[in-house]
């Protein structure tokens, strides 16, 4: 069942039409959630990035859109679907109401709630073998809005077309500056020796919600430097371990980007850190 605002409707209940912003223009935000036993992942993040980017999209943001609202309605979306004891993937989608072309008729939005089962109630390392490679056609701009969790993805889709039809896991993207900012799916993360180095939000990459608590657990870590830098392609290839974090995922460690192999060693132990953390927020 789909929650369209607060409203439980039955599976392939059609409820939006051609007039929707979010797929005319794209004008549209969605946070995907990790739920497990009822419990919301890492909630507060996902809650304060979700009324960040609205603002920022200069959404008119509803008075009771409180953390308790919606995580009351993640909730009853959870038990209606039947996964209240079962770990779930939610989604939800904020997008501006209907009215006008490119320019709004006004700035009030509405919401929708998506619920899907997932395998596992703990993140793990899968030690399947996983090969990634540049994706060049196109360039993420490193400004705000790329930093958003939009519906303006359609590069991201081409990289992962690109990836299925060269027999690739998953694609890396680069920005203007031919810097590596993240894969299709999540933030990256390079790790040479005790350093561990990711991205910095101003070149372009999501502002990941797993990206945050990877870097305060990184920050408590004795033996390991954390470090917020720019990423060149060539380093890419001088990293001892690479890894891609999102929410749903955990941490998923790379094996191979071309002729280069890493290990997966600091991957293991953030790994259990992670899950730690996760069941003490949750």
């Amino acid at each position: 069942m789909v929650n369209f605002n607060g409203t439980l409707l039955e599976e392939n209940t059609n409820f939006l039409n051609e007039e929707n912003r979010g797929l005319r223009y794209g004008d549209a935000l969605f946070e995907t959630i990790r739920v497990v036993n009822n419990k919301i992942f890492f909630w507060e993040s996902h809650y304060l990035r979700l009324m960040a980017s609205m603002r920022i999209l200069r959404m008119e943001i509803p008075m009771d859109f409180t953390m308790e609202f919606l995580q009351e309605e993640i909730e009853k979306t959870v038990l209606n679907n039947e996964l209240q004891n079962s770990p779930a993937r939610i989604r939800i989608t904020v997008f501006r109401e209907a009215g006008g072309l490119y320019t709004p008729t006004n700035k009030e939005v509405s919401f929708a709630i998506e619920a899907k089962t997932l395998e596992n109630p703990f993140y793990i390392l899968n030690d399947s073998f996983y090969e990634v490679e540049l994706f060049k056609d196109h360039y993420v701009n490193s400004g705000l809005l790329s930093t958003l969790k939009s519906n303006n993805k359609v590069l991201h889709v081409l990289a992962g077309i690109y990836a299925k039809e060269n027999d690739y896991d998953n694609c890396l993207l680069i920005n203007e500056k031919k810097n590596v900012i993240e894969a299709t799916n999540g933030n990256i993360f390079l790790v040479k020796g005790n350093v561990i180095k990711t991205p910095p939000i101003t070149e372009g990459c999501l502002n990941g919600v797993l990206r945050k608590q990877l870097i305060e657990i990184i920050g408590k870590t004795e033996d390991l430097e954390f470090q917020e830098a720019e990423i060149s392609p060539f380093e890419i290839q001088k990293a001892d371990e690479m890894f891609i974090t999102n929410v749903i995922s955990g941490i998923t460690s790379v094996s191979k980007y071309r002729k280069k192999t890493y290990s997966n060693e600091i991957a293991k132990k953030l790994l259990g850190r992670l899950n730690a953390k996760a069941r003490l927020i949750a």
